[in-house]
Parts: C-alpha cells; sequence; structure tokens
C-alpha cells in the first residue's frame, strides 16, 4: 500500500504532465531573483552616490560584468551609457520631494527614509532595462521596491523628471501611462486601465492615462483609460474617480460629502459641511 505523500506525489506528478502555466513556466528561462536584486543595489549605490567617488569607474567594471551576465555585454554597455541621464532626473527627484515636503529637514534624510526616492529612483534604473527588451529583469526590480515601499511603478511607463510620491503607500502607476516634468502625487493614487474582457488583445495598446506638466494629484484619486490625458498644471482632488481627458489647468473634485455624527449626549443627528 502507498503512503498518502506517495499519492500526492503521483496527483502532483500528473498535473505536471498536464503542460499547464505552472508547468510551461519550468520550461521558460527566467533571470535569478537574487542576482537581478544585486544588479540593482549596485546602480542605485552608485545613482545615489552612496559609495566614494574615487571608486567610482571601478564600481562602474562592476555593474556593467554583473549586467552582462543578465542581458549580455553590448546591452550592458548601452545601459551604463544611459545612467548620468537616470543619475541628473534622480537628482531632480530628491529636490521634488525636498521641495514639496516641508517635514524634510536635509536632502540626506529624503534619499535615507523617503519611499518616494527609492521607488522612483528604482524605476528610473528598471526602466532602462525595459527599454533594452528586458521586461522580466525590470520587473523583478520595480517589484522589489513595490514589496519595500508599497509604491507599484510598472517599469515601461514613462515619466519625467521632478516627480515625487508624498507618503506614497498604495500608489499604482501602469505600464503605458506617460507622466510629464514636475508632476506630484499622493498615496493611493491609481493610473490604471479599465478592465474588459479582451484580456491579452489589449497587449501594446495604450492603456493608460496620460499626465502632462506640472500637475497635482491628491490621495486616492483614481485616473483610467488610455485615452485619457490630465492637462499641464491641472489639479485632481482626493477621492477622485475621471475617466474622460480635462483641459490644463483644471480643477477636478468630487462633491463634498455631509458628515452626520451621533453622540449618546445628544440624540439627534447633526450634519456637518465638510
Amino acid at each position: 500500500m502507498s503512503s498518502p505523500t506517495e499519492s500526492i506525489a503521483a496527483r502532483l506528478s500528473a498535473l505536471r504532465e498536464r503542460g499547464d502555466p505552472v508547468s510551461q513556466a519550468r520550461t521558460e528561462r527566467a533571470p535569478d531573483g537574487v542576482w537581478v536584486v544585486d544588479v540593482l543595489d549596485k546602480l542605485r549605490a552608485i545613482v545615489l552616490e552612496q559609495t566614494p567617488g574615487e571608486r567610482l569607474p571601478s564600481d562602474l567594471e562592476v555593474a556593467h560584468g554583473l549586467i552582462s551576465g543578465l542581458i549580455g555585454h553590448d546591452k550592458a554597455g548601452r545601459l551604463i551609457e544611459t545612467l548620468p541621464d537616470v543619475r541628473h532626473c534622480v537628482g531632480m527627484d530628491v529636490e521634488a520631494a525636498f521641495k514639496g515636503d516641508p517635514a524634510a529637514k536635509t536632502y540626506a534624510e529624503v534619499i535615507a527614509a523617503y519611499p518616494s526616492v527609492y521607488a522612483v529612483a528604482t524605476y528610473r534604473i528598471a526602466h532602462q532595462f525595459y527599454r533594452l527588451g528586458r521586461p522580466v529583469v525590470a520587473r523583478i526590480m520595480s517589484e522589489h521596491a513595490h514589496s519595500k515601499t508599497g509604491i507599484d511603478i510598472h517599469p515601461g511607463a514613462t515619466i519625467g523628471c521632478h516627480f515625487f510620491i508624498d507618503h506614497g503607500t498604495g500608489v499604482v502607476v501602469g505600464e503605458t501611462t506617460v507622466i510629464g516634468n514636475r508632476v506630484k502625487m499622493y498615496h493611493g493614487v491609481t493610473l490604471g486601465a479599465f478592465s474588459n474582457k479582451r484580456g491579452r488583445a489589449d497587449e501594446g495598446r495604450k492603456r493608460h492615462p496620460t499626465i502632462e506638466d506640472d500637475v497635482t494629484i491628491y490621495p486616492n484619486a483614481t485616473i483610467l483609460g488610455g485615452e485619457t490625458v490630465v492637462g499641464e498644471g491641472s489639479v485632481i482632488g482626493g477621492n477622485t474617480w475621471l475617466t474622460h481627458s480635462v483641459p490644463a489647468f483644471s480643477r477636478v473634485q468630487t462633491e463634498a460629502p455631509a458628515l452626520q455624527v451621533s453622540t449618546r449626549e445628544d440624540a439627534q443627528t447633526r450634519t456637518y459641511d465638510i
């Protein structure tokens, strides 16, 4: 008589032989997650100047070697060439966080403690891997930052410089999102796609909104759709549900709800406008 574990093993083996998505995934070559995070940490240290300046040439050589193992020698060289541009934008992102948050005391605090800087710097690095045709490497990097910060930025998104996410938890930025320069967002914002029945038939289409320059988006706003454009200089209020374009310098908000408070001392319900 076979043991219970032998019976279960036989059933699992039968499932593997069916070639379902899990079994198929085993046959597909995926990058080593630990290796990818090591590369990310090395590049982030370079971009955020967390290594001595005199070591920069040797650090770049080490980074090139690590990246070559993931995406090949030629593409590794092309990625290294993008680092000055990445560094430029990251510097502007740090400035945006410092100037946009009176609670920040120093630039060093912003780099050390602000989830936005961690997530956005990671996005800027991952985006270069995405552009070079290594989306799985890029997704591992972005999900690493997501797990640490609660900020989910798809590496395929296009994001301008001087970008700041205040607090940040719960932010979602979809793959085909386009964000301009000097945009500020708060926690809980979703820049997403409409759910539909087309599924993978929508691959390659623009599914997520465009946010033009100098837009501010307050907490828990949801902006959906590939044809939705938020014009420059606009302000999107908290808890807004937006599925169509608005022109430049718009102010978008939902109607203020009424707050009802009942107390034990006062049986009547009092209504306050908020």
